[in-house]
Formats: structure tokens, C-alpha cells, sequence
């Protein structure tokens, strides 16, 4: 194996923030995955009742309230990985969910940005209306990028701005309240996901340039 081949190899298995967190938090996530279980609550159920319940924080990021919507998104957080604990626990783990999963998903960020955007507009705020949007397609491009390239048998994880680092930030800019934080928040949201879309597309270029495709 080259060197280059190995740096590669080396660079897909280094974990991510997410695969941290996961590993600091699988054995509660566990045991309240049992739980769910017992009381007969499938993955599946989990996913559409957590998206149900994170249409809550877009309502309220439309009304301005701000320091509310971040808390009630932050509460809504941990619905996110019970789903897949209690598609691994109980053996139910299928191609369908991880769809539906990730489908959701998109949609949470879609409300939630869209809430944002509506109440710039209610004040009159073009840039934020303009920023609201610009973190949306980027986060858009970045869960887009990381599919196509699982369609293409390539593990693509990296970037500066994962799910994770997209919800902490977001739910950091929120709880503070300020518009102009917000404002802040949305920036760095709309500039770094296109930096990890650069960075997602360059680790496919080196994947692919290995294969000879």
C-alpha cells in the first residue's frame, strides 16, 4: 500500500466529533433505548414523534423567541440518537430508516431556519432573511455531499461543520437571545458549511483518484 493509500485509510478511520459523543454517552443512550423498547416503541416511531416535537423550536424561532426555541431544540437533541440506539438495540436497523432518519433531519433544519427567516422578515431584517437561507442550503449541501458520497462506497465525515457542530452552534446562537448574535451565528453557519462542502468534495477527488475513477 502506498503511502498516500494509507493516509487515507488512516483518515476515514479517525473518528469524529460525533463518534465521540456517541461512545461518551452510548451507555445511557442504552439503557433508555431498553426502555423505549419495552413499552413496544419502534426506530421508526421515534424518528417521526422526535420530528414532530422539533417542529416546536421553529415555531418559536418564528415568534422571536429566541432563548426559548434554542432550549427546546437542545431538549429535542437527544431524540436524534435514540432512534438508531433503538434500531441497533432491538435488531430493527434497515435501509428505510436510515432514510427516513436522514430525510427528517433535513426537514428539521429546513423549519428551523425557515422559522428564523420569517421573523427577520417580520422586522425587516433583509440580511438575516438573506443569511437564514444561505445556512440552510449549505446545510443542505453538506448532509447531500456526505449521501452521494456513500453512494459512491466512500465514508465521508470530515468538515468543520457536521450535524453536530451545526446544532451546537445553532443552539448556542439561539439561546443567547440577540439578534445580532443570531445574525453571527447564521454567517458562520452559511460560510463554514460551504467550507466543508469544499472539504467533502476534496476527500471524494483523493478517494476516487486512488480507484483510478
Amino acid at each position: 500500500m502506498s503511502d498516500t493509500s494509507t493516509d487515507q485509510v488512516q483518515a476515514s478511520s479517525q473518528p469524529t466529533v460525533t463518534d465521540r459523543l456517541r461512545r461518551l454517552f452510548r451507555a445511557p443512550i442504552q439503557n433508555i433505548a431498553r426502555g423505549l423498547i419495552a413499552i413496544g416503541i419502534g426506530p421508526n416511531t421515534l424518528t417521526i414523534g422526535g420530528f414532530l416535537v422539533s417542529i416546536i423550536p421553529a415555531i418559536l424561532a418564528a415568534q422571536g423567541r429566541f432563548t426559548v426555541a434554542g432550549l427546546a431544540y437542545l431538549l429535542c437533541t437527544p431524540l436524534d440518537a435514540l432512534d438508531g440506539a433503538v434500531a441497533r438495540e432491538s435488531s430493527k436497523v434497515s435501509r428505510f430508516g436510515g432514510l427516513l432518519d436522514s430525510t427528517l433531519d433535513r426537514y428539521t433544519e429546513a423549519l428551523l431556519f425557515g422559522g428564523i427567516a420569517y421573523y427577520m422578515t417580520q422586522i425587516g431584517n433583509k440580511v438575516g432573511v438573506v443569511l437564514a437561507f444561505a445556512a440552510l442550503f449549505g446545510s443542505v449541501m453538506v448532509s447531500y455531499l456526505r449521501a452521494r458520497s456513500e453512494g459512491l462506497a466512500i465514508d465521508n465525515k470530515v468538515g468543520l461543520m457536521t450535524r453536530v457542530e451545526r446544532t451546537v452552534l445553532t443552539i448556542i446562537g439561539l439561546i443567547s437571545g440577540y439578534v445580532p448574535i443570531v445574525l453571527i451565528m447564521l454567517a458562520v453557519l452559511a460560510v463554514f458549511t460551504q467550507v466543508t462542502v469544499i472539504q467533502r468534495m476534496w476527500r471524494v477527488y483523493h478517494a476516487t483518484q486512488m480507484d483510478g475513477q
